[in-house]
């Protein structure tokens, strides 16, 4: 039995780096699913360990070496979804399969499980995901559990004899987007296309919902919509109304409620007086040092999807950190 992958030709499944939206797809569905999890790496190599795929049966999620192995993981996921028997995979350095080479050098040791879709540690993985909480995924190959990680958890722990290894999965980074103009929504597109859960907040704007897929949207004030959907420390907020009574609420909220990222675009000019009117709400000095005021990176440019890629990556430099503890 051959697993295909889905549109091999162009592997725009490698785009994904969660596999928790597939998951919770083929849960839905009622589809067992085969995960794989990168559990050592010997030398270099694209992904490291903790990087995961994810096959439902005909479709895939994730990627491990951009293109080296996914097809040979994809066949052995296909016999796991058959029998029900995790497989232990190594390739590279002293694999038993020479016919399959790494442009890069090294070795990857991968593990295969089969998922069922009424496995309770699915269902629990993917409710501390629907609460942002951090959980690990404790696993044997067959036995599976989940359950809350505890502060300063690796991404990553593994034993190889007996077999077990545990993957923390933390929220899923968020950027909320307060604003209608042109800047403002190529924040909200490009956020999207980055795997952000991104919410878009415009104060009174139309009922309609923009002519682009967000996670939500909403017509309140930023003030009100941040404390109510939760921030923590995977969350950023844009504030991109370009008015203040509405992005000051919005990042005074942010700040207060520990953001990764809190920003405003708008004129260098206007920021001392939206730093006073912020102090004056309460924001510390601490906080007011964490504000990213005109944010972006220099000469990119100032078109709408210029600005909007310089905010983004300044947005990933803060919330990957955060991938690295629990």
């Amino acid at each position: 039995m051959t697993l295909p992958l889905d549109n091999a030709d162009w592997p725009t499944f490698g785009w994904s780096d969660d596999i928790r939206p597939a998951l919770s797809r083929a849960v839905a569905a009622g589809r067992p699913v085969a995960l794989a999890t990168l559990l050592r790496v010997e030398g270099s190599a694209p992904r490291g360990p903790g990087a995961q795929m994810l096959f439902d049966g005909s479709t895939a999620s994730g990627y491990f070496s951009g293109d080296c192995i996914e097809g040979d993981v994809a066949t052995h996921a296909a016999q796991v979804l058959e029998d029900g028997q995790p497989r232990r995979l190594h390739y590279g350095m002293g694999s038993p399969w020479i016919d399959l080479r790494l442009r890069c050098g090294g070795a990857l040791h991968v593990v295969v499980e089969r998922v069922e879709a009424d496995s309770p540690a699915a269902m629990a993985l993917l409710d501390h995901t629907r609460q942002r909480r951090s959980c690990l995924w404790e696993s044997d190959g067959t036995v599976q559990t989940v359950r809350v990680a505890e502060s300063g958890a690796p991404l990553l722990s593994a034993h190889d004899d007996p077999l077990h290894f545990a993957r923390r999965y933390d929220p899923p980074r968020r950027l909320i987007v307060s604003g209608g103009d042109p800047g403002a929504l190529a924040a909200a597109q490009l956020a999207m296309m980055t795997g952000f859960e991104t919410i878009l907040v415009r104060p009174d704007g139309p009922h309609q919902p923009p002519p682009f897929a967000v996670s939500r949207y909403l017509r309140g004030e930023p003030s009100q919509a941040l404390p109510e959907l939760g921030v923590d420390r995977w969350t950023a907020y844009l504030g991109a109304t370009h008015e203040d009574e509405h992005d000051l609420g919005g990042c005074l909220a942010a700040l207060k409620g520990g953001a990764a990222w809190t920003g405003m675009i708008g004129a260098k000019s206007r920021a001392p007086a939206r730093i006073a009117a912020l102090r004056g709400a309460g924001a510390s000095d601490e906080e007011i040092a964490a504000l990213h005021m005109s944010p972006g990176v220099a000469g990119l440019g100032k078109a709408p999807f210029e600005v909007a890629t310089g905010i983004l990556a300044e947005i990933m430099q803060a919330l990957n950190p955060a991938r690295e503890r629990a």
